[in-house]
This record gives structure tokens, C-alpha cells and sequence, in this order.
């Protein structure tokens, strides 16, 4: 099983809390993983060497096979940070929210998630999104309920807004992709350079690809006049800087950490 025969299948109390941990937060940037994994050793094994990431995650991975959830690796769609969250590849609905949410709030997101997947910028306006208020199934919501459900889908990562907008986390586009390409056939979006699900990015203008921002930076990095990939018209967007973790490393902190941080001083 992916070649590494020597631990599959092994989890000592480091791989436990790790795991336990990522299912705590649902979804960690990869540079907070790798502070976690190191804390899990120094917790209960300091004298081990810690273990290369992907062989570490590769070896839960082989454990959690057999309960189909997978620890699973994605990209950030703004700007490409890698990130890691617990995938449960048993369901391919919006299931997994159920234990957390009402029939009616679920079906607010079914509904934001609709506006999101049918739009041309990947965004749903909160408007938009409450217009359909009346139409949710179960218990009545007021927009001002809506509202604040809208405030808890972001805070449990599914949903992130930006001024007045929202569009899917990269923990809901892991966790959904199978749920959305199944759902939505004629209305998904998949990215022209990695065949990935895309929800936000750049299109050429003259054939209509599509392009995931970190794909567009790293396809044309090197491109000072960019061609699109199809046909190779004049790309006319703006190509975004790839995302360097050597330059995360020097910050020393994490976006996520650094929002943690505000929110402990307010």
C-alpha cells in the first residue's frame, strides 16, 4: 500500500493525537500540520525522529482506509497555501454537517452553495443568499437568523466571506468535491492545468478555459507576455505571485495564526 509496507497500519499515541486533533479543527494549513505533528512527538515520543509528513499522514491514511476517511491534501484557491483536512469518503452529501447543523440551516447552505457553484466569480452575495430564506425547508428563519448561520458556516470553515460575499473553503471543496460534480454536472467548473474542481479563478476570454489562481501563477511564472493554454490567445488577467513558503517561514506565523492571535486580544 503506496509502498511503505514497514509501519502501514501501525498508530502509536502520536498518530492518535494528531488525528484527534486535525478532527478538532477541521482543517490546519500545512505549516500549522507540521507544528502539530511536532507537538504530538514531543507529547509522546520527544526522543523519536520525526517522521517525513507524507509518510506519517500515509500511514493513518492506511488505518482510517478501512473507515473511508481519509486525510486528504489540497490548495488553498486564492492563493495556494497547501492544507490538509479530514475527508469522510462514505458520503457524498453534505451529510458530515448534519451533527452540527438544523434541517433549515443546512438547507441554507444547499441553497448558498447552488448561487456559489451557478455564478461566473465563484461568489454568492449574502443578498442573494437570503432572498431564499422563505423558501427552506423545516423550521421557519428570519434573515436576521439566516445571517448568523451564515457567521457559523465560516467560523466552522465551510464557507469564507469576503465584503459581503461568500464562496466555499478549501475544507468544503475537499470534502465535496465528489457531492458537487455529482450534483451540479452542468454547472461545475473544473481547472484547465490540474482537473481539479474550481470554484473561483481566471478564464480565457476568447475560448472560456478556466484556470485556478495558484495554476495560472505557476503555468505562466516564467511568461512575461502569458498565452492561454488553449488557444493561445492573450491571457488578460492579472498573473498572481506563487505562493512561497520559504517567505511563510520568515513571517514565522501563519494567516491562521495570526487571526487566532487577534481574537484572543479582543
Amino acid at each position: 500500500m503506496q509502498g511503505n509496507t514497514r509501519r502501514t497500519g501501525i498508530m502509536t499515541d502520536v498518530h492518535r493525537r494528531f488525528l484527534q486533533l486535525l478532527m478538532t479543527h477541521g482543517v490546519l494549513e500545512e505549516c500549522d500540520v507540521k507544528r502539530l505533528q511536532k507537538h504530538c512527538y514531543k507529547v509522546h515520543d520527544c526522543n523519536a525522529t520525526i517522521e517525513k509528513l507524507e509518510d506519517f499522514i500515509n500511514n493513518i491514511n492506511s488505518v482510517l482506509e478501512s473507515l473511508y476517511i481519509e486525510i486528504k491534501k489540497g490548495v488553498t484557491e486564492d492563493d495556494g497555501r497547501p492544507i490538509y483536512a479530514l475527508v469522510n469518503l462514505a458520503t457524498t452529501s453534505i451529510s458530515k454537517m448534519a451533527s452540527d447543523f438544523a434541517e433549515n440551516e443546512l438547507d441554507l447552505f444547499r441553497k448558498a452553495l447552488e448561487l456559489i457553484i451557478d455564478s461566473d466569480t465563484g461568489f454568492a452575495s449574502s443578498t442573494n443568499i437570503l432572498n431564499l430564506v422563505d423558501q427552506l425547508k423545516g423550521k421557519k428563519m428570519r434573515k436576521k437568523e439566516a445571517e448568523h448561520v451564515l457567521q457559523k458556516f465560516v467560523q466552522s470553515k465551510w464557507l469564507i466571506e469576503k465584503e459581503g460575499e461568500f464562496t466555499l473553503h478549501g475544507r468544503a471543496i475537499l470534502e465535496m468535491d465528489q457531492y458537487i460534480r455529482e450534483t451540479y454536472p452542468d454547472a461545475v467548473k473544473v481547472c484547465n492545468i490540474c482537473r481539479s474542481l474550481l470554484i473561483q479563478g481566471q478564464s480565457c476570454e476568447t475560448c472560456g478555459i478556466r484556470m485556478h489562481l495558484p495554476c495560472v501563477a505557476k503555468y505562466f511564472q516564467s511568461n512575461s507576455e502569458p498565452h492561454c493554454p488553449h488557444c493561445n490567445d492573450y491571457w488578460p488577467h492579472e498573473v498572481p505571485e506563487v505562493f512561497d513558503p520559504e517567505k511563510e517561514r520568515e513571517t514565522g506565523m501563519s494567516r491562521s495564526n495570526k487571526r487566532s492571535l487577534r481574537s484572543r486580544q479582543h
